[in-house]
């Protein structure tokens, strides 16, 4: 499972990271966990308004959720090594930096899907991962929230032993790193 803030490389580390291990022979499937924040935002901006941050957690965390258990479902039937792109934990970050309670469904639902066998956090500083989102031109965030974001992954991930990944390198050698920590406590 891949974690981290916008702009941090979750995606194309996790399409190098497949492609590397079916280029070595190995079954290797993608499975991405959107939340759906930039097409709400989107759809919002068409129809000239913004959701607030509760209804937009709400609606995120939805769509993540079903997202989750969809890739879960999935992923029971492969038999091969799953890279997820993004998880529930992403969203229990969201609400943390927007100043909303855990609740009590996310971390029910969390604590009831099968563990990974590792978490990786792919981890940028705010300015790397802002320069990145300013790129692509598909979204936006705030330095501020970019910052709050990575202290709360940080935070978590050091917390429960994640596994913590600069994510300031290529593709490849992020994808390299990520799966050297990966089988180094495998």
């Amino acid at each position: 499972m891949l974690l981290g803030i916008d702009g941090a490389g979750k995606t194309t580390t996790a399409t190098t990271l497949v492609a590397s291990l079916r280029n070595s022979g190995a079954r290797a499937q993608l499975l991405r966990n959107p939340a759906g924040r930039r097409w709400m935002t989107r759809v919002a901006a068409r129809f000239g308004t913004a959701l607030t941050p509760a209804w937009a957690n709400r609606l995120e965390s939805v769509v993540r959720c079903v997202n989750v258990l969809l890739a879960h479902s999935r992923a029971a039937g492969f038999h091969g090594t799953t890279v997820m792109d993004r998880h529930v934990a992403c969203q229990l970050v969201l609400r943390s930096v927007r100043g909303l309670p855990q609740g009590v469904v996310l971390p029910w639902i969390l604590a009831r899907l099968p563990r990974p066998d590792a978490i990786v956090l792919i981890d940028v500083p705010a300015d790397v991962a802002y320069s990145r989102i300013l790129r692509r031109g598909e979204d936006s965030e705030t330095m501020a929230y970019l910052s709050s974001s990575r202290e709360a992954y940080l935070e978590i991930a050091l917390a429960r032993g994640w596994h913590i990944v600069d994510g300031s390198g290529t593709p490849q050698q992020v994808a390299a790193d990520a799966m050297r920590a990966v089988t180094r406590t495998a």
